[in-house]
């Protein structure tokens, strides 16, 4: 009887041994016959990821898989209209699917131009097929803020945020907000959507949701809103639906700092007496791009020993600016400029210690700090758009303001 028992117990080994074994089995079986990104089973071919190297072209990769030269001028004339082979760069990313045959035959050539975007080459037919193709692509929304613990780009990049994203909010804010006096402590929100290939592989910031800053004990919102349904023009407005665009933008240069203020009496850095700074100078890196902070006509261009490279721009019969000290004017007498459009880059011509643009404004003729002046604003939001503009903003107001408190 122990002799049986003994038996049954190793075939009962044996049998769990087995099935242990398929389904480990299977397993392996599944894990090799996963699909990849670009819609193939990898478990079906030999698999070869290589990038461009230089001097590499689509016909030298392919020679090397023992197909002539005949067939690659077959190959690229057959696939030209859609796959153009002279686009192939240097350390871009190729793959190719070869028959685990005994010839080992290419068939699938596929190459990557962006983290996006791909191209396959189907040889495995006697005519050769090219497809692009996209990657699925996944938007993600995500929610940060606080208090700035540095420059708006410092914060972004602490919290793993694409560094461009700073800029748009610039630009967003430009007419309410100086960035270049937010300072460490103050409170942000931002609600963003970002890319993420595959639903796994990160591809930056798509869109700018909602936003708020704290700004000289103000908070201050921004909601991107389509007035006109289907137009595409998108302006972004408070949370009482009030344009963000105001006549003039607070500065003439992103990302800068004063480095001198209107005053009437300052001791000059470079004539070494005390006289009155009728302007604002923002100090920047030569060639920094400079804007005019309002639509309008420049007036006057050229260059004085005292003012160096300038440009005067009119923008009605109330107001006008001056930029001086350019490294290079971009504009001419008498031309229309936009708001925010470049007109020249920053220097130091003229009387000026080191590269910066002296912003000078004028009201009814007369110069007046910038930065003390209230400034019109733009259109409010039309009155049938309120209703819906609310409803859309309420969700993402709570969020922000929720994150804003943690």
């Amino acid at each position: 009887m122990k002799q049986v028992i003994i038996i049954l117990a190793v075939l009962f080994s044996l049998l769990s041994c087995n099935r242990s074994e398929d389904t480990l089995g299977d397993v392996a079986v599944k894990k090799q016959s996963k699909i990849s990104d670009f819609g193939f089973t990898l478990s079906d071919y030999n698999v070869v990821n290589d990038t461009v190297q230089s001097g590499d072209t689509f016909g030298s990769i392919i020679q090397k898989q023992n197909i002539g030269d005949k067939k690659i001028f077959d190959i690229v004339a057959q696939v030209k209209d859609t796959f153009d082979v002279r686009t192939i760069r240097i350390n871009k990313p190729y793959t190719l699917l070869r028959s685990k045959s005994k010839t080992n035959k290419l068939d699938v050539f596929i190459y990557q131009p962006d983290a996006l975007h791909y191209y396959v080459v189907d040889l495995r037919d006697s005519i050769a097929v090219a497809h692009k193709k996209t990657k699925p692509l996944t938007l993600k929304q995500r929610t940060i803020g606080g208090v700035l613990k540095g420059s708006l780009s410092e914060t972004l990049e602490g919290a793993k945020v694409e560094g461009a994203l700073a800029s748009r909010i610039s630009k967003i804010f430009a007419w309410s907000v100086d960035f270049f006096k937010l300072k460490k402590g103050d409170r942000f929100g931002l609600t963003f959507t970002e890319r993420y290939i595959n639903d796994s592989i990160y591809d930056g910031v798509d869109s700018l949701q909602a936003a708020f800053f704290e700004y000289k004990g103000k908070i201050i919102y921004a909601f991107p809103f389509e007035q006109n349904q289907g137009s595409g023009k998108v302006e972004y407005y408070d949370e009482e639906g009030k344009t963000l665009k105001n006549f003039f933008l607070k500065t003439p240069i992103k990302f800068s700092r004063i480095s001198s203020r209107f005053t009437s009496n300052r001791f000059h850095p470079v004539q070494q007496i005390w006289k009155a700074h009728k302007g604002t100078d923002y100090a920047a890196p030569y060639g920094t791009p400079i804007s005019t902070t309002a639509a309008g006509t420049v007036e006057q261009t050229g260059y004085t020993a005292g003012n160096g490279n300038f440009v005067k721009v009119k923008h009605n019969k109330t107001y006008s600016t001056q930029y001086l000290h350019m490294s290079r004017i971009l504009v001419r007498r008498g031309q229309h400029v936009n708001q925010g459009q470049t007109i020249g880059l920053v220097g130091s011509t003229g009387l000026a210690s080191g590269p910066h643009v002296c912003y000078r404004f004028w009201k009814n003729g007369v110069q007046v700090d910038a930065l003390r002046l209230k400034l019109p604003n733009g259109e409010p939001m039309s009155g049938k758009n309120k209703e819906r503009f609310l409803k859309h903003i309420e969700p993402l107001k709570f969020e922000l303001d929720s994150v804003s408190n943690l």
